[in-house]
């Protein structure tokens, strides 16, 4: 069950008698658990019926089971949370309960950081008695599908470079991304379509100097344009961090590599390649190709290595070298490269 249907069913209040939270990126699991936390009962009733345990201060499943097998005060129902059940000693002796749970009960537990394994006998009795959900960390290149599918969740819809600005800046960082959307639903009417004007008026992300237009730039050799950028983001540090610069060029020219070695290749064939939904940016690709041969790319990726150890501080004293300063050093090494 995905997320966003988890969440549609409990503002239906339709509520399970035991949830399995579990998996490497915490960020839907904490936005689940907030939402029952704040939604399952009413004020008036949480004094009553509302348990939260912590996984490491469990000392006995005992004390989780006595939790949810007693009856609701002057309530339909009640809650009992388990948060970081991971810390949790013996998890597998709520077993007995998750089989045959109490109807007036509402359990949540919160095994974050890592999935429970459940090819074990634990793991399949959780699988069959339990609404299971596993919040899977996103690589790079699934952050766009992510967005998209999240905004169309928001009943939006997105223009592809206002999705790439979005992957570029956001990471993979889910609850960054899922706020910053969610922040942008707040302001656009259903069915609009987001666009990048949106994203620099909600998000603050210019959609003149950002780490995608100085690419594009850097594709065309533009130098006029490559100039302006860098050093705007020598001026707005915080909104154009180095490390997410340098991060961004090397995924950038990572895939002009992959251009040059399947150039000759078909369209279709090269998308794939490149890991890419739509011909929409091949022609970035295809540009920087022109400008920057075989050689000169790998001697860029190089560079952008260096600048990443920089970066973070690997024989560099970061205090005492602005950000700025290092992005032009790097910028000029990559169009002299």
């Amino acid at each position: 069950m995905e997320y966003q249907d988890i969440i549609k069913e409990m503002k239906r209040g339709d509520y399970r008698p035991v949830y399995f939270l579990h998996g490497e990126e915490p960020s839907f699991i904490n936005a689940i658990s907030d939402f029952v936390e704040a939604n399952c009962l009413n004020e008036s009733e949480k004094a009553f019926n509302q348990t939260i345990l912590y996984g490491k201060d469990i000392s006995s499943p005992t004390q989780v089971l006595d939790s949810a097998r007693r009856m609701p005060m002057m309530a339909a129902r009640q809650l009992v949370m388990i948060k970081e059940a991971q810390s949790m000693n013996a998890i597998d002796g709520l077993a007995s309960y998750i089989k045959q749970p109490a109807l007036s009960t509402v359990l949540v537990i919160c095994h974050k950081h890592k999935k429970l394994r459940m090819n074990t006998s634990f793991g399949k009795l959780v699988k069959q008695h339990a609404l299971v959900f596993e919040s899977k960390k996103l690589y790079d290149n699934q952050v766009g599908g992510f967005i998209k599918k999240y905004i169309k969740s928001l009943k939006l819809d997105i223009e592809e470079d206002a999705t790439i600005l979005l992957s570029e800046y956001l990471g993979t960082n889910l609850g960054k991304v899922v706020n910053e959307l969610d922040k942008l639903a707040l302001n656009l009417s259903p069915g609009s379509a987001v666009n990048v004007k949106h994203i620099e008026e909600n998000i603050g992300i210019s959609r003149e100097y950002n780490v995608f237009e100085l690419q594009k730039a850097l594709a065309l050799n533009d130098k006029t344009k490559i100039h302006r950028i860098v050093k705007f983001f020598a001026a707005q540090p915080k909104t154009n961090p180095f490390i997410v610069v340098v991060a961004s060029l090397y995924n950038f020219f990572s895939k002009v590599l992959v251009y040059h070695e399947v150039a000759k290749k078909s369209e279709p064939e090269i998308l794939k390649a490149l890991n890419l939904r739509s011909s929409f940016f091949l022609k970035d690709y295809r540009a920087a190709a022109r400008t920057f041969s075989y050689q000169r790319t790998l001697n860029i990726i190089q560079i952008l290595h260096e600048y990443d150890l920089k970066s973070k501080g690997v024989d560099i004293n970061l205090t005492l070298i602005p950000e700025g300063d290092l992005c032009r050093e790097m910028i000029f090494k990559i169009t002299h490269a």
